[in-house]
């Protein structure tokens, strides 16, 4: 057994005059080996990547109930922004020599000193370092390790700071008595499934027909060098075993170049994930029993599609003999395998709009991958069906179809990548255009630019941050609201109060002036509320009931529209319509106005505000914009990455074409310089090849559609989302199809030209 492997591990790189073809069929096997398991590899690695995260994240998790003997350690959380980035800001004091430490750190922090996390500090340290810093109420004296932090990206830091400070918040304090939760493992979501499935269907059955493909190149003559040694005496079972050999080769080389991309990418992954996400490369690595099944797998693939190749195939020491027109294919194991993934689908219509839980994303998933692997199988069996009807024509399109009658499964199995990449992409864009266009976008208020600063407080601070922000270099004017809520009876509604500018900050209120008060109404037709209400204001306790007031009966009723910063109903009331009215304490917005650059501005207000730490934080007045414009880069940053993964799964999958061409030529030259010296021109022989490749691309491109809408729709109507299909990335994606055809015919022209000539056929 062993002298028939080292044959055919001979026979792989070197066969004799046909040593090109040998390592070409042996660079393609080796070349979607590769690409196969760097694609399993990272998918392989998701699930520890995601459990090492939630492993950390229970360990930092704070435990609140008393222990005997154990000082607790006082906390408080606040969340300062930087544009649309929030830190999580956690001050901490001892009130023992007992109190927990926080893992990741070795000593808690000075009052005054932070310990920061690894990717804030890599903040820090970058370009913009003094914007961050600014945000931040103290210096940074240490670093927090990888064990106290749950993910890379995460952005937090603790702040030492005195224990009165601490304990004078009162119920927003926490009393922690130690840290770590118990950790029960993590599984994936019935959302995940529903989204990583279906992507993982896409990504890989291309590659595994393109392995496929790349395995059985050169057939015709590896059956006659296979013929060749049954003649110098090996029997038929050593022949399988060589040829097994022979496909050996590539798949180890592939499956060597996979491992090292993987172990190159877990190195750089960190920093080339999209939409700035952050991942420690110590957690991205496969469990080793999905490893040992990816190693045993997918070189398996390639050794048995060479071996299936010789299934209807005798060789004999004389020659090749291959066995009659293959039975007609049978289509119920097809039509079975694509109805059980359109009954998964249609038992999502069990669950109501909105309201799919994890049973519908198992089915989601469930049916996904059923369906996607239902239209490779029904294609071959389709296009059979459909050439065995078809009739007359023009010269190439009866070479065509006739080819395709004699053999017409080896063109649809490699046709099916093209309608899995197809059908997926319809999916994924289908999702995308529908999921971002229900989102509501607002735009600013107009007298928002003359405020480009806002910092938020407590009336207790109030004076203070005045004081502070007001003395700041370009700081022009100071202009507060106060949130407070009115109530009468039963009823409340949401109200703010203050100075004009400060309301047209909040809502386009049109003219204003000391005195005036403002109503907020979604619709036309409606009526700001009257008669005598209670002022509220909420603390740490509760609601805090403040004066009665009644609502003037000239407030004025404007339309919220799309600019405005809170939500409809809300009550706008300057200072002068209380008539002196003593406010009960609560929360307070500081607006200012300033000259320069809104950024600049924004963190030398914060530099100025560090001492008051958590009681005053600043931010930019129109900060909600920068999160809208997050959100817009994130979805066109995911479309785009995307159609990049579709162009290349369609890439692979238009390679499986052309070398599918290049052996079918290579296989017919006989016929093929035949037909040209019996006078039938090149361009007829031209088109019959596009014929015999565009005809399965047709149906397979009908099918595509067909699934990719058929998935689209159960997924956003338990999203409860309209189903918007973007008609025009839907006309992109299969005319890129249709012109990886048209590419692959045109390559294949020069080797077309070649066997079609006269000495071609006398050294036949």
């Amino acid at each position: 057994m062993m002298r028939d492997l080292a044959l055919g591990l001979r026979l792989a790189v070197g066969g004799g005059r046909m040593s090109g073809a040998a390592l070409l069929r042996l660079a393609m096997t080796a070349f979607g080996i590769a690409l196969a398991v760097a694609v399993l590899l990272p998918a392989a690695a998701v699930h520890h990547l995601i459990g090492a995260q939630a492993e950390r994240a229970a360990a930092i998790k704070p435990v609140t109930e008393a222990r005997a003997g154990v000082a607790p350690l006082l906390t408080y959380d606040w969340f300062p922004s930087i544009g649309e980035r929030i830190l999580k800001v956690t001050a901490v004091a001892p009130t023992g020599p007992s109190s927990p430490l926080p893992p990741g750190v070795g000593r808690l922090p000075a009052p005054g000193e932070l310990l920061v996390s690894p990717e804030l500090a890599a903040k820090l340290a970058s370009a913009e370092g003094a914007s961050w810093a600014a945000y931040l109420p103290g210096p940074v004296t240490g670093r927090i390790s990888r064990e106290g932090v749950s993910g890379a990206g995460d952005l937090t830091a603790y702040y030492g700071a005195p224990a009165a400070k601490i304990e004078a918040e009162g119920a927003d304090a926490t009393q922690v008595y130690a840290f770590g939760r118990p950790y029960t493992g993590v599984g994936l979501s019935a959302a995940m499934l529903g989204i990583i499935l279906p992507i993982a269907a896409v990504l890989l059955l291309p590659l595994l027909i393109f392995v496929t493909t790349a395995s059985r190149m050169g057939a015709a003559q590896r059956e006659r060098r296979l013929a060749a040694l049954r003649l110098i005496g090996l029997d038929a079972r050593q022949v399988k075993r060589v040829a097994a050999a022979e496909s050996l080769v590539g798949a180890v080389i592939g499956l060597a170049a996979g491992v090292g991309f993987f172990a190159v990418l877990r190195t750089f992954v960190a920093d080339i994930l999209p939409f700035g996400l952050r991942i420690f490369p110590q957690d991205f690595v496969p469990s080793w029993p999905l490893v040992v099944v990816i190693v045993l797998l997918v070189p398996g693939l390639a050794i048995g599609s060479a071996l299936f190749g010789l299934r209807r195939t005798i060789v004999e020491p004389l020659g090749v003999v291959r066995q009659g027109k293959p039975v007609r294919r049978r289509m119920w194991w097809r039509w079975a395998i694509t109805a059980i993934g359109v009954l998964f689908l249609a038992a999502t219509l069990a669950f109501d709009r909105g309201e799919g839980d994890t049973a519908a994303g198992l089915a989601l998933a469930a049916g996904s991958v059923f369906l996607l692997v239902g239209v490779t199988t029904l294609l071959p069996w389709l296009v059979e069906w459909l050439v065995a009807r078809l009739r007359g024509g023009s010269p190439s399109w009866q070479l065509a179809i006739r080819r395709l009658q004699l053999d017409s499964g080896t063109a649809s199995r490699v046709v099916s990548g093209l309608v899995v990449v197809l059908a997926g992409a319809i999916l994924t864009q289908g999702v995308v255009s529908s999921l971002s266009a229900g989102n509501r976008y607002w735009t600013q208020p107009v007298g928002l630019a003359a405020v480009p600063v806002r910092v938020m407080t407590t009336s207790q601070h109030e004076a203070e941050v005045l004081k502070l922000a007001g003395s700041v270099a370009g700081v022009t004017g100071t202009h507060t609201s106060r949130a407070v809520v009115f109530r009468s009876g039963t009823e409340r509604s949401y109200g703010l109060i203050g100075d004009c500018v400060a309301l047209k900050a909040a809502a386009d209120i049109g003219g204003c002036a000391d005195g005036d008060a403002f109503y907020l109404a979604s619709a036309p037709g409606l009526t700001a509320p009257a008669g005598r209400v209670r002022l509220q204001s909420r603390s740490r306790t509760g609601p805090v009931d403040g004066p009665e007031w009644t609502v003037p009966a000239g407030t004025k009723v404007v339309q919220s529209g799309d600019t405005a910063r809170v939500a409809d109903g809300t009550l706008l009331v300057t200072p002068g319509a209380l008539g002196g009215l003593a406010l009960p304490a609560s929360s307070v917005s500081v607006y200012l106005s300033g000259t320069g650059d809104a950024q600049t501005l924004t963190d030398t207000v914060a530099r100025a505000l560090q001492p008051l730490a958590w009681n005053a934080t600043a931010d930019k007045s129109d900060y909600f914009s920068d999160y809208l414009a997050s959100d817009n880069r994130m979805v066109d940053s995911f479309r785009s990455l995307l159609i990049t993964a579709s162009l290349f799964v369609l890439a692979v999958a238009a390679m499986s074409l052309l070398m599918l061409s290049i052996e079918q030529i290579s296989e017919r030259r006989r016929p093929l310089a035949a037909l040209s010296a019996a006078g039938v021109p090149i361009g007829v022989l031209a088109r019959g090849a596009l014929w015999q490749t565009g005809i399965p691309v047709v149906v397979g491109v009908v099918l595509a559609v067909a699934a990719g809408l058929g998935l689209t729709a159960p997924i956003l109507r338990l999203a409860d989302r309209p189903m918007i299909i973007d008609v025009p990335v839907l006309l992109a994606l299969a005319g890129t199809t249709v012109a990886a055809v048209l590419l692959v015919t045109a390559l294949t022209m020069p080797l077309l030209r070649q066997v079609t000539r006269l000495d071609t056929l006398r050294s036949e």
